[in-house]
């Protein structure tokens, strides 16, 4: 990993990656979870002409990756399978953080039904389908498609991140 301090001009020193990762455990998009009244991520994909493509959505954080769940007749997921640079970005207590990443369509049915426990442990009451390869659930959000909704894995391959609290401080890292 190449850190990058973007604070130098301050004196400020270079954050560390484990403190902000670990920021990143736990997030949900339940009310009253975080600011100002919940954690909403942002996925930036690329349009077919190359314009960026943001939308919000449920974006879960555990074994250094992000993952996110979409159909994949959804924009997003048609954006994710055709070009799979994109960016998430959230602010937590301590840090706006973007992570910019490739995701991967997981066709492995454990990592799904992990993904599935992890997001009803969050709050949304989803299964792995008749497949094992994708998601069901009584609901999910409107531009998520119709189900069933599949998983992606966004494997970093920069972020960013900025302590919002004293002493502050603003670095990157890149991950090879």
């Amino acid at each position: 990993m190449k850190t990058k301090n973007l604070a130098q001009l301050y004196d400020l020193a270079p954050l560390d990656w484990a403190p902000v990762a670990a920021s990143l455990d736990g997030l949900t998009q339940a009310p009253g979870t975080g600011g100002p009244d919940r954690h909403s991520h942002w996925l930036t994909t690329l349009d077919p002409d190359g314009s960026p493509h943001v939308t919000g959505i449920g974006a879960i954080w555990f074994d250094g990756a992000y993952w996110v769940v979409s159909g994949r007749s959804a924009r997003k997921g048609r954006n994710l399978e055709r070009d799979p640079r994109c960016s998430i970005a959230v602010a937590t207590g301590d840090y706006d953080t973007v992570v910019d990443g490739r995701a991967e369509l997981v066709t492995d049915p454990a990592a799904v039904a992990k993904v599935a426990t992890v997001l009803r442990d969050g709050g949304w009451p989803c299964e792995p389908d008749g497949s094992g390869l994708a998601l069901t659930a009584p609901y999910s959000a409107p531009s998520a498609g119709p189900a069933p909704w599949h998983v992606y894995r966004v494997t970093p391959t920069k972020a960013t991140a900025l302590l919002v609290r004293d002493p502050g401080g603003a670095t990157s890292w890149s991950f090879d």
